[in-house]
């Protein structure tokens, strides 16, 4: 039986870091164990994940010529709506009255602006930033696919052509109303129900889920599940005292700094767990039921899966890039399949580890998690299969093994569990 779920888990060290600040620009913490831990958050590392540029990038999958990720904005609809009309010559008002129903109807009547044209174009002119204040954003980010978005401006399109509005007509709104509604009616609210399945949501949203409260555009559930990284051991920061030198007031003599200021710097070995729900998986990506999994066409969920674990060992968060270099691999990076419900190994650090005189850190860590998993996998069972590959005092791993794979014989293998031909 192919296994329903891959987990993920990683150890990774961090020096000198900021990896994912808070609102007061301060490391992110947990409280676990009893002790205050540093914290990578899931919204942090899934963002880099995305974005990353490499050569086993997910964006490099061609899916769509458009882009292969999701849109993610405010001003998807001013952007690749409002914006191609008016070069196509629709009149600004018509394009933008159209685009906001549209709206209206994908996401709801509380998703775009409500502020009258007029109103808007008047303070663009009181403030002289036309530019920017004419935007027609929704409420919130807004998750779409480069198909979804496309078939959203040819139906925009067809409407405007299909029906004379008048853009000096103080109805012009009501009138787009009602044409954007009658063209829904006929096919474009079933037909974009239809489409939504699968990647057209966009790869990402395939992945990480979409949360949507409209009942035209279909909603994702993740299938891929990240859970916050957090260092195994207490916290470890300190302050950064820094100052910038004015070069200029310095050849006069002077030693007094242009700036002044303080930053948090921390450093941990950071336990980080992911799991792929390969049912879900496939059926985001294929459109298939769930329960087909396993009949469906499950070439693309592996190469997926493939390259995510190339990005997770390779792609690191961070901010303050030019400050603090925040590029690490993992000292340990750890597969199992199993059709079993996955359970994460993070209470093997409950108690946080530290280090003794006689031995460091990743030789208790890696003591810590192998005596962990022999306990619970004598308890529970263990997984169908596992893999790893580690490097550091791997002897410390004991049954769990000797850590010699390659990171490309790791993710092949890992796809190759999705796809079935493992």
């Amino acid at each position: 039986m192919t296994a329903r779920f891959l987990q993920i888990h990683t150890l990774t060290s961090f020096p000198a870091t900021l990896l994912n600040r808070d609102d007061a620009g301060q490391a992110k913490r947990l409280p676990f164990g009893g002790t205050t831990r540093t914290r990578i958050s899931s919204q942090c590392l899934k963002r880099h994940w995305r974005t990353a540029e490499h050569a086993e990038a997910l964006r490099h999958i061609e899916l769509d010529a458009d882009g292969t990720l999701s849109i993610r904005s405010r001003e998807t609809f001013d952007r690749y709506l409002v914006e191609p009309l008016e070069q196509d010559g629709v009149h600004p008002d018509i394009a933008e009255a159209v685009t906001q129903q549209i709206m209206d109807q994908i996401l709801g009547l509380s998703a775009a602006t409500k502020t009258k044209r007029s109103d808007r174009k008047k303070k663009a002119e009181e403030d002289g930033d036309e530019a920017q204040e004419a935007k027609l954003t929704s409420g919130q980010v807004t998750v779409l696919g480069h198909p979804e978005v496309r078939f959203l401006r040819e139906q925009a399109r067809a409407i405007i052509a299909e029906n004379e509005l008048d853009e000096s007509s103080k109805k012009l709104d009501a009138a787009a109303k009602k044409a954007v509604a009658e063209h829904f009616k006929k096919g474009a609210k079933k037909n974009l129900q239809e489409l939504s399945k699968g990647t057209a949501m966009g790869l990402d949203a395939a992945m990480f889920g979409r949360m949507v409260t409209s009942d035209i555009l279909a909603r994702g559930d993740a299938a891929i599940h990240v859970a916050h990284a957090f260092t195994v051991h207490a916290e470890d920061s300190e302050p950064d005292y820094f100052s910038a030198v004015d070069d200029l007031v310095a050849e006069r003599g002077d030693l007094g700094a242009g700036h002044i200021n303080t930053s948090e710097l921390t450093s941990g070995l950071y336990y980080g767990y992911v799991v792929v729900d390969v049912p879900l998986l496939v059926s985001n990506l294929t459109g298939a039921a769930r329960e087909e999994w396993e009949s469906a066409d499950r070439d693309l969920a592996g190469e997926v899966t493939r390259r995510l674990v190339h990005t997770i060992a390779t792609v690191s968060p961070g901010a303050k890039l030019g400050s603090t270099a925040p590029y690490a691999r993992p000292h340990l990076l750890m597969i199992e399949a199993d059709d079993a419900q996955p359970r994460t190994l993070a209470n093997a650090f409950l108690d946080p580890v530290a280090p003794s005189r006689a031995d460091g850190l990743l030789v208790h860590t890696f003591r810590r998690l192998a005596e962990y998993v022999e306990q619970i996998d004598g308890a529970y069972g263990g997984p169908d299969a596992r893999r790893l590959l580690a490097v550091g005092p791997v002897d410390e791993l004991g049954a769990l093994g000797d850590g010699r794979a390659s990171l490309a014989d790791l993710a092949g293998w890992a796809g190759a569990q999705v796809r079935g031909a493992a």
